[in-house]
C-alpha cells in the first residue's frame, strides 16, 4: 500500500514530476544523446515550474480579493472552491480518490491507445478535482472499495479524453495546429461561451485588434492594461472594507499600499505564468511526439488552460472581467428564483473566465467575447446552484465544487443514482446540441474569394483571390506560387504584409482538419514557411 500510496500521490499526484517524466521518456525513445535527455527533461520541469509559481502567486491574489469581496458586502452563501471541498473530501476518502486518479489516467491511457482520441490528459490537479468528485458521489451514494474506484476512475477517465476532444476544433482555430490539446474540466463553460458567442458576436474584429487613442496607446502593452484595470477592482472593496479588516491580511500596513501591491502581484503571476508556459511548450510538444510514435500513435498532450493565453492576452483580460460581472449577476439573480446563493471564485473566474474569453473571442470576436463571457458567468454560477442540493445532502455545507466538467460528472451521476433521470437526459442533449454547433461553425469557416475575410482596404488583389481559389481547388503548387510572389511584390508594406499573414492563418487553419492527404502535408509546411517570411518582414 505504500508503493501505491507514493506512485499515486508523489508521481502521478505531482504534475510537474509526470509531465517530466513525459518529456524524459519521449526524449528517450527518440533515442536523444544523454545530455539533450537530461537538459530537455529539467527545462521541461523548470517550465513547469515557472508556470506554478505563477499560477500561485494568481491563487494568493485572488483569494485576497474573493475575501474581501465577501466582506466588503456582506455576503453568505456556498463558497465556490474546489481547492475547499476537495480538502474537505480527502479526510475521509483520501485513499479511494487517490486510487481514483490513477485509475482516471490508466483508462484514459487506454482510450487514446485504441480509439481515435488520442488525447492524453496532463493535468494532475484536475485530475484529482474529478477524482475527488467521482469518490464523493459513489461513496455518499453506497458504493465502496473497488466499485467505487472504478466507477469514478471509467467515468473520469472518459471525461479526460472527450473533453479535449469536444474543445479541440476551437483549439485547432486558436492555435492553428493539433500540436497541443486543452486539459481542464471547464470545456463545457468554454463550449457554451463560444456557442453564444457564434451567434451574438463578430469574428472579423478580434480582441486583439483593439486600438486605443495615441495618448492611451501605453495601454497596448496588455500586461500594463492588467495592471490598472486590476487596481481598480481591488480597490473598491477594499476601501469599503477599511484599515480595520485588510489589517487582518496586511500585518498592519497601511490597507491602500497593501491593496495596491496585491493587484500589481495578480499582473506579476500573469507575467510569470506566460513566461514558465512558453518554456514548457518549447519542451514538451517535441518530447510528446516520442511517446506518440511508439505508445499512442498520433497522441495530443492535454495540458492545462494558460498554454492559450498567450495567443489572445486582451481576450484573456476581457473574459476574466465579463464572466466575473456574469457571477456576480448570477449571485443576486439565481437566491431570486428559490436557488443558492453561490460566491464567486476569483481564481476560478480568472483561469476558465479568461479561457472562455479566448474560445468567445476565436468564434465571435470582440463583441461574443463581451456577450460570451457575461452568459458563461451565468452558466458558472447557475451549476453550482444546482450541485449544491446533492452535496448537502451528502453533509457538505458552505462551500461547493467549481470547473464546469466536473460538476457536470456530480450532477449527472449522482441523479442517476438516485434514480431522477430527467435532469441528465435534458442536460446532455443540452451539450450534445452546443458541441455540434460549435464544431460545425468551426468547420464551415471556409475561406472562398467572395468572402468577407478576403476584401481589405489595405490590399485588393486578384491574384490573391486565385491563389486562395487554387489553393481550395487542391492546386496547392501554384497557388504557393502566387502566394511567395504576392510576399515578395509588396515586402516593405506592413499593411499588406499583416494581412497577407492572416489569409495564411485561415487556410493553414481551414486545412489542418485534412491531414490524411500528404500532399497537403507538404504544402502546409510550404505555407507555414511563407508566414515566416512575413513575419521578418513585419
Amino acid at each position: 500500500m505504500f508503493i501505491i500510496n507514493f506512485i499515486v500521490n508523489e508521481v502521478f499526484g505531482q504534475s510537474s514530476v509526470i509531465i517530466s517524466l513525459i518529456a524524459c521518456l519521449g526524449l528517450i525513445i527518440q533515442k536523444k544523446s544523454i545530455g539533450k535527455v537530461i537538459e530537455g527533461t529539467f527545462k521541461t520541469l523548470l517550465g513547469f515550474l515557472v508556470m506554478s509559481a505563477g499560477i500561485n502567486i494568481i491563487v494568493g491574489a485572488t483569494n485576497f480579493l474573493s475575501d474581501i469581496f465577501q466582506k466588503a458586502f456582506s455576503l453568505n452563501g456556498y463558497i465556490a472552491s474546489v481547492e475547499a471541498i476537495t480538502g474537505l473530501a480527502q479526510r475521509e476518502l483520501g485513499r479511494e480518490a487517490a486510487l481514483t486518479l490513477l485509475t482516471i489516467f490508466i483508462v484514459n491511457v487506454l482510450i487514446a491507445r485504441f480509439t481515435k482520441f488520442k488525447y492524453i490528459f496532463l493535468t494532475g490537479q484536475a485530475l484529482l478535482w474529478m477524482a475527488t468528485m467521482g469518490s464523493v458521489i459513489g461513496y455518499k451514494s453506497g458504493i465502496t472499495g473497488i466499485p467505487l474506484i472504478l466507477l469514478g476512475g471509467i467515468i473520469g477517465g472518459i471525461f479526460a479524453v472527450f473533453m479535449p476532444a469536444i474543445a479541440q476544433p476551437v483549439v485547432r482555430k486558436i492555435t492553428g495546429n493539433d500540436n497541443i490539446a486543452l486539459g481542464h474540466f471547464c470545456t463545457i463553460g468554454y463550449t457554451f461561451e463560444a456557442f453564444i458567442s457564434k451567434i451574438t458576436g463578430n469574428p472579423s474584429k478580434s480582441t486583439e485588434d483593439i486600438k486605443l487613442p495615441k495618448s492611451f496607446s501605453f495601454l497596448q502593452d496588455s500586461y500594463l492594461t492588467m495592471a490598472i484595470v486590476m487596481l481598480i477592482i481591488y480597490l473598491i472593496p477594499a476601501i469599503i472594507c477599511g484599515q480595520e479588516i485588510i489589517s487582518q491580511y496586511s500585518g498592519g500596513k497601511n490597507y491602500i499600499i497593501y491593496t495596491v501591491l496585491e493587484s500589481i502581484n495578480f499582473t506579476v503571476g500573469i507575467y510569470i505564468l506566460v513566461t514558465g508556459v512558453r518554456m514548457l511548450l518549447n519542451e514538451i510538444v517535441p518530447a510528446f511526439r516520442g511517446i506518440a510514435l511508439k505508445i499512442v500513435p498520433d497522441a495530443i498532450p492535454a495540458l492545462d488552460c494558460p498554454v492559450l493565453f498567450p495567443y489572445a492576452p486582451n481576450a484573456v483580460l476581457i473574459g476574466f472581467l465579463t464572466t466575473t460581472i456574469g457571477t456576480i449577476l448570477g449571485m443576486f439573480i439565481f437566491p431570486l428564483f428559490g436557488m443558492a446563493l453561490i460566491i464567486p471564485s476569483m481564481s476560478s473566474n480568472f483561469f476558465a473566465g479568461g479561457t472562455a474569453g479566448i474560445f468567445g473571442n476565436a468564434l465571435g470576436g470582440r463583441r461574443g467575447a463581451i456577450i460570451g463571457g457575461l452568459a458563461h458567468g451565468l452558466f458558472i454560477t447557475y451549476l453550482p446552484t444546482m450541485l449544491v442540493p446533492l452535496l448537502e445532502a451528502y453533509g457538505f455545507r458552505g462551500v461547493t465544487f467549481t470547473d464546469s466538467d466536473v460538476m457536470t460528472n456530480g450532477l449527472l451521476v449522482g441523479n442517476i443514482l438516485k434514480g431522477s433521470y430527467i435532469f441528465p437526459i435534458c442536460y446532455i442533449i443540452f451539450i450534445i446540441l452546443i458541441t455540434v454547433f460549435v464544431i460545425l461553425a468551426v468547420k464551415k469557416e471556409k475561406l472562398t474569394p467572395n468572402s468577407e475575410t478576403n476584401t481589405s482596404e489595405n490590399i485588393k488583389n486578384e491574384n490573391l483571390n486565385e491563389g486562395i481559389e487554387l489553393f481550395n481547388n487542391k492546386q496547392y503548387e501554384k497557388a504557393c506560387l502566387i502566394f511567395e510572389e504576392l510576399i515578395e511584390k509588396d515586402k516593405s508594406n506592413k499593411e499588406t504584409q499583416k494581412y497577407l499573414l492572416e489569409v495564411y492563418n485561415i487556410l493553414l487553419k481551414q486545412y489542418s482538419f485534412d491531414k490524411k492527404e500528404e500532399l497537403v502535408k507538404e504544402y502546409l509546411k510550404k505555407l507555414d514557411a511563407l508566414r515566416d517570411t512575413i513575419r521578418k518582414n513585419i
